[in-house]
Formats: C-alpha cells, structure tokens, sequence
C-alpha cells in the first residue's frame, strides 16, 4: 500500500520516453485548443451564448494557452506588454490592452499565479459603452462550462460579492483583487476600436487557500491556522497523490476511510475528490482521512481534476503535505472508470 515514487527532496522526472509522450500530448492539446477556438466563435455568430459563465472552456484547454505565455524573470523596472485577445490565459505580470476590431461578445481572461499569490487587476484605460450592453465583470475565481472554483462552500464571499462590474462600480472599484491564485474577467465590446487596459500584478499570500496548479507534477503543504474555512488544491490532471504527512488537531492514527460520514462529523478533516469540473461540492468523494499520520500512502486518481480539500472547524492548526504526479496513459482509468470518477486504486 505504501510506496513512494519521490526521493527525499528530489522530483524524478522521468525518462525520454515519457518526454516524448508529454510533447505529443502537446501536440493533440494544441489541436483542440483551435478547435474550442471556432466553436466559441462560432456559438457567438449564432448567439447561442448569452454569457461565457456557460462557455465550453476547458482547463485543458486553457493550460495549452498557458504552454504559449511568456514566463521568465523580468527586471524590476521592465513592464510586459502584449494585446489581449478575446480568449486569454494569462500567467505573467504586465499590462494588456484589448481593442475590438469587431464586435466581441463573448470574451474571458484567465488569470493565474503561484500557489502562494493572489492577483491583482487593475483598469488603467476603458474605453466602452457601457449603456449600449458593452462590459467589464471581474470574477474572484474561475468560471469553466457553468461551474465555479473556489465553490461557494469554499469561497470566503457570497458569490454575489465575488462579481464586480466595471459599468457599475466605475472609478470606485479600478482595482479589484483576487482570494486565490486564479481570478478572471468577462467581457463585451460591440464597437471596432472601443477596449480597454489593465495591468495585472500579484500579491503574496501567506496562507493560500483554494488553489489551482499549474503543472500535473509537483509538491504542496497546506496549513490552516486555528480558521473555520475549507480549502481546496485542484490539480486539473489525472494524477497519483501521495500523502506524506497530516495534521489535525487532536486526532491520532492512521487509516484511510472510503467515504466514512463520520469523518464530516469530526470536524477536521482532508478529503480526496474525483470529477471533470472544477466545482468541488460536484465532485465525487474518493477517500477522507480523519486522523494524523507521518509516513506515505499513495492512490491514483484517474478523473480530469483530482482535489486535495481540508475541511478545519477553526479549533487547530491543521496541515496537510502531499506529491502529486501525472498518470501515464497506461495507467488511467477506462472510459466507464473515468465517467464515474470515483475508484481508488491502491499499490
């Protein structure tokens, strides 16, 4: 049951082979993504669309975009500048102007940072017409096919809160900031020439709660200090997740229960959760673990998005340290397995 696939302090990352698989994974990624391109412009022709919160984007779509950005170290004093299209990911620090050269619609940035960082969007320059039905809404989180990260079990706001509109809040709101590592903005321009700027920055957060990874591969703990919240890692891969310590609080020993209710009524606890959106309170329980341990235990979990939720009454600092690694192809689940998204596999 117990095996580990990290060395102490160091991240095996495979061998050519598994290189070569990555790069034609790329490779099939990069042709969806066109496609994700043409219907979304294509449902905008139609208007089929009312509102991208019930677009068809995917974040394996998205993180193809992400492979695209620029991602290096930039002087202090040098600002990165780009135009920002009508369907952006967006991982760096800079300013983006969009301008329409048509009528745009249906359009959305996604914004992302280290696990540790918040994001900051600031409106340097608006030119729309907001009383003709043009917009500007920033979202605290991710909107992906009608579902919300954090969800509104997780999320410190009610979700009215989590939305701010430019057209209404104007001079008031120039700079809205993110809860988490992810944020974005919806918006609709009718008129060529009309857009707008913003200068996007990120803040340090010295607790992060509710998190998105970047990468399929890697290594997070997780700490709430005596705070009645829930938080959640999503790792928007199929991926092996190995635990190698847990704190809660009071509790002692060891195992891991497949879905036992009484691990909710103990208060703290983490819980392991399968699906193929990215709203936790929609994905299916795999495993919880009510009780602290040291060691390793390690489950492959062979769903689209596989999270890592801590659920903290507020009465102790609970911790959580875990490794995660992406599922070769030989290891995912079958079609059937990866509809139910709920089998835990165990070595």
């Amino acid at each position: 049951m117990q095996s580990a696939f990290y060395k102490r302090g160091v991240l095996v990352t495979g061998s050519l082979l598994s290189s070569v698989k990555r790069w034609r994974g790329a490779m099939s990624v990069t042709f969806r993504v066109q496609l994700y391109f043409f219907l979304l412009s294509l449902s905008a022709l139609k208007g089929q669309s009312r509102y991208l919160e019930e677009n068809e984007i995917t974040p394996e779509g998205l993180f193809s975009l992400l492979n695209s950005e620029l991602k290096r170290e930039l002087s202090e004093d040098f600002i990165y500048r780009r135009p920002l299209r009508c369907l952006d990911m967006l991982a760096t620090e800079g300013q983006f102007t969009f301008t329409a050269d048509r009528p745009q619609l249906n359009c959305a940035a996604f914004f992302i940072g280290d696990p540790n960082e918040m994001i900051s969007i600031e409106y340097n320059d608006v030119n729309i017409d907001c009383d003709g039905g043009d917009f500007i809404k920033a979202f605290d989180g991710w909107v992906m096919k009608g579902e919300k990260f954090p969800s509104s079990q997780d999320h410190p706001l009610p979700l009215y809160e989590r939305y701010v509109d430019f057209c209404e809040s104007g001079s008031v709101r120039r700079v809205v900031r993110s809860s988490q590592n992810v944020a974005m903005i919806f918006f609709r321009v009718h008129n060529a020439e009309s857009g707008f700027s913003i200068t996007v920055t990120k803040l340090l957060n010295p607790f992060p709660c509710n998190i998105i990874s970047q990468t399929p591969e890697g290594s997070f703990t997780m700490v709430i200090p005596q705070q009645h919240k829930n938080c959640s890692f999503s790792i928007i891969y199929p991926v092996e997740i190995q635990i190698a310590e847990l704190s809660l609080g009071h509790f002692k020993h060891f195992p891991i229960k497949r879905v036992v209710p009484g691990c909710a009524g103990a208060g703290d606890f983490v819980e392991l959760l399968g699906g193929n959106g990215v709203d936790t309170s929609k994905m299916f329980p795999v495993a919880d673990l009510c009780y602290s341990f040291s060691g390793a235990a390690q489950m492959k979990i062979g769903c689209e998005n596989t999270v890592v939720r801590m659920v903290s009454s507020g009465r102790f600092v609970n911790r959580v340290t875990f490794q995660y690694r992406l599922l070769d192809r030989s290891e995912r689940a079958s079609e059937n397995q990866r509809e139910q998204c709920g089998r835990l596999l165990f070595h």
